[in-house]
């Protein structure tokens, strides 16, 4: 029974972090906002433990910052900034894609192909916290096959404190099945072991992103969701 109520908040602090995160990328809690944690447990039906997770793992994200004494309050991060850390991050990601290319094994080839087909019936039900939960595990799998540590370590960074943003943008026009199909022409290049298209393919994919986040945040504004 336990074991069940650790698992209950685990379950409700994702719920909560993820209303949030969709609520701060959209701009509707605003930059300086200070985030109660009774008056979250409350909104949410929640204990103030995994509403206080939730509120850490938005500070390790980038997204909230845990000030002493003051609570928590919606970090700045503006639009220009956003768009910077996602130019970043699709070079690297575009790096990763061309030396996984010509350094991955068969089997590793293998993983990547079985992820991308596995989620298509995520797509199709519309399961935008599950994609998001697979899209991870696609792109570490594939920093993997770069078998540069180093590398690896600096994209799966990046990714971390982009991770609330990547999330949002697929909820903006189908970007969840347009998400999958770039992942198809980027393994499609991969297979035909032409490095450089593959990593165009995968460069296009992050500001395809990117511009879906900026139609997002542009068409929604209001007041927090619900979980």
């Amino acid at each position: 029974m336990e074991e069940q109520g650790v698992e209950e908040r685990e379950l409700l602090s994702d719920r909560i972090r993820n209303a949030l995160t969709d609520a701060i990328a959209s701009g509707s809690l605003a930059a300086g906002t200070a985030l109660d944690e009774q008056e979250l447990g409350d909104r949410y039906g929640a204990s103030r433990t995994p509403v206080r997770e939730a509120l850490r793992q938005l500070a390790y994200s980038g997204l909230v910052e845990l000030r002493p004494r003051k609570g928590a309050v919606v970090t700045r991060m503006t639009p220009e900034r956003i768009a910077e850390m996602f130019e970043t991050t699709a070079e690297i990601e575009a790096m990763c894609t061309r030396l996984a290319t010509h350094r991955m094994t068969v089997l590793e080839r293998s993983r990547l192909i079985e992820l991308h087909e596995s989620s298509a019936a995520l797509v199709a039900a519309g399961d935008y916290d599950a994609y998001d939960a697979f899209n991870l595990t696609f792109h570490a799998t594939l920093y993997k096959a770069t078998h540069n540590g180093f590398l690896a370590e600096q994209a799966l960074g990046i990714r971390s404190r982009l991770s609330a943003f990547r999330r949002t943008q697929l909820r903006q026009d189908g970007r969840i099945h347009i998400s999958r199909a770039e992942h198809g022409e980027i393994l499609a290049a991969m297979a035909e072991g032409d490095g450089e298209r593959a990593a165009r393919r995968m460069r296009a994919h992050m500001l395809n992103a990117a511009s879906a986040l900026g139609r997002y945040i542009a068409e929604h504004t209001g007041s927090l969701p619900e979980v």
